[in-house]
């Protein structure tokens, strides 16, 4: 079997853990007493079956579906209930227990992916994340031995305290999609050449590094970002002028990450921890990195205007 079916077929198999993961997290809500039971069990049931069934069900059925869960989040059907949370003197044992062996899932994570990225051609980088991950947990549950309903609370209850916004990563990646598509690189280029002289290369950089820090902003996705500010600003305006594409390119997606810093559509680096922190302000993420972010836009526009030219 070539290495590439056997990548897809890893990434088949995540699929498939994730819907089960979804549909054991609706039947967790199910049997809850949350008043708005009936709505979130149905957002997690038809995210699982999205994620285990989409590559079998029509497009368009699987559009529909994301209105209804969207109808769902909007209407307030979607909410957290109370979770079974880990007692106080359970964790302090633990973390006497274990020290800091408890770091090490996430190390041996971290090291899998590594080996597989250099190591084997063509199986790409999720892959090795889903290997490394499913290895991740075989070390967790040899070294802590949890009981089984540990482990099912442990995991659906992680998910719920996530809530709407673990989905908002797929959606604004298939934004980008069709953003590409739709040609919304020409649309910007258009605009920034009625505002920036042709010439100008400082101009021309600025433009770019806002343009990625406020297009990744919206969209909560520098990868997506990069291909339609790329093509709408970075080739007339940059690389058109004798910028090195490499250096200039990959500041500029590194740029687009200040924006990642600064905006709530970036879910699950700035929604979900503040979720899972239990923090009082959701934005509280946002506010201690906004700092430090705006100090990076300064940075990259000098660093691509005297590196890459």
């Amino acid at each position: 079997m070539e290495i590439t079916a056997v990548r897809d077929l890893i990434l088949e198999f995540a699929y498939y853990i994730a819907g089960a993961i979804f549909f054991l997290s609706a039947y967790y809500v199910y049997r809850s007493d949350s008043k708005t039971r009936i709505g979130t069990t149905l957002f997690w049931s038809l995210l699982g079956v999205i994620f285990t069934f989409g590559s079998y069900l029509p497009p368009l059925l699987v559009g529909i579906l994301l209105v209804v869960m969207a109808v769902l989040t909007v209407t307030k059907q979607v909410t957290t209930p109370s979770l079974h949370a880990v007692s106080e003197a359970v964790k302090e044992e633990r973390a006497k227990r274990f020290g800091l062996w408890i770091f090490l899932p996430s190390l041996t994570l971290a090291l899998v992916v590594v080996l597989l990225v250099y190591n084997v051609k063509g199986l790409g980088g999720q892959a090795p994340l889903v290997i490394g991950g499913l290895t991740a947990l075989v070390v967790a549950l040899i070294m802590l031995r949890p009981k089984p309903k540990e482990v099912y609370d442990g995991t659906t209850q992680m998910i719920l305290q996530m809530g709407v916004t673990i989905i908002l990563p797929q959606l604004l990646a298939a934004l980008g999609i069709i953003f590409t598509k739709a040609q919304v690189g020409n649309l910007i280029s258009t605009a920034v050449a009625s505002v920036v002289p042709a010439e100008n290369r400082l101009l021309g950089v600025v433009a770019y590094v806002l343009g990625m820090v406020i297009f990744t902003m919206i969209m909560g996705n520098a990868f997506a970002a990069f291909t339609v500010i790329t093509a709408g600003i970075g080739i007339p305006f940059v690389f058109a002028l004798g910028a090195n594409p490499v250096v200039a390119g990959t500041l500029a997606m590194t740029a687009g990450y200040c924006g990642t810093l600064m905006t709530p559509m970036a879910a699950n680096f700035n929604s979900m921890p503040a979720s899972l922190l239990e923090m009082k302000d959701p934005n509280g993420v946002i506010k201690q990195q906004v700092p430090v972010a705006l100090a990076m836009i300064v940075l990259h526009i000098a660093l691509i205007y005297f590196m890459a030219y």
